[in-house]
């Protein structure tokens, strides 16, 4: 259960701070993005099963917050998530109840309305690549480091493989997911895996550019490519175009759409609702 702290006169509307009560996520509204911080540095934010479940609420709650145009998942301390704990691996029973497991996080990251980008703020791996590969944007600090370290203990990345995979390609995730080796991340935006490698004293300004960027589009026409670009890339070809031209005349003749158009006519600012 979550509670509030922090929104009172001492911060604030730009930034107000929930916190749920293990702190084993942080969520954080700043400006139109809603950052949730991994909080187990201790483990290098090791995913625990009530971490897994924190997280899940999270991300269910920045989209049901209207002026919420984003969302950013990143660590604390020096890396940004080890992989799975395995002393309290997600899925597993607490308190009587089974917990999320870390299959329907990946899906909820990759069905979040909102578009989700990874602040790979250090090291990342086994499951921590996997939340990556289900964001929509991943920018990494040039100091982090990428392993598929899972055949070193002598399991596989099943469940990650399902969103890492269409990203690095057979070849590419062949090779990483075999060998379990170390790569940079200039090698991993190289692979495809993250957009960009940046200075570490210049990741969050580079995420912050993403999210303005993204905020000068139309909500729901952000929301509509990005379940358009993840429909298409899974759609039979030939139904593609026909969905695709039926999908633009109603972006076209929305109310948004109306506007956009009008404002680029009339030279000024487009006013989103």
């Amino acid at each position: 259960m979550a509670s509030t702290r922090g929104c009172g006169k001492s911060i604030t509307e730009k930034e107000c701070s929930v916190v749920t009560e293990s702190q084993c996520v942080i969520y954080k509204k700043i400006d139109r993005a809603a950052w949730i911080t991994l909080n187990r540095p201790e483990s290098r934010n090791a995913l625990s099963a009530e971490l897994v479940n924190e997280l899940y609420q999270s991300i269910g709650i920045a989209n049901g917050d209207a002026s919420i145009r984003c969302i950013v998942i990143t660590g604390n301390g020096s890396s940004f998530c080890s992989g799975a704990d395995l002393k309290s691996p997600p899925g597993q029973t607490i308190a009587g109840a089974k917990s999320v497991s870390f299959a329907e996080v990946l899906k909820a990251i990759q069905e979040s309305a909102k578009p989700v980008i990874s602040c790979v703020n250090g090291s990342a791996f086994a499951g921590g690549l996997g939340l990556i590969g289900a964001s929509d944007l991943s920018i990494a600090s040039n100091s982090a480091v990428f392993s598929f370290s899972e055949v070193r203990i002598g399991v596989i990345p099943a469940v990650i493989s399902v969103v890492c995979l269409p990203k690095l390609g057979i070849q590419n995730g062949m090779k990483l997911f075999l060998t379990g080796e170390k790569f940079t991340s200039e090698a991993a935006a190289t692979f495809g895996l993250i957009n960009r490698s940046v200075e570490d004293s210049q990741l969050k300004d580079a995420v912050r550019e993403e999210i303005k960027a993204i905020c000068l589009g139309g909500p729901k026409a952000i929301m509509e490519t990005k379940r358009l670009v993840r429909q298409m890339c899974n759609s039979d070809p030939g139904q593609a175009f026909e969905l695709a031209t039926d999908w633009s005349v109603r972006m076209f003749q929305s109310e948004e759409g109306v506007e956009g158009i009008n404002a680029f006519r009339e030279k000024r600012k487009p006013n989103w609702q």
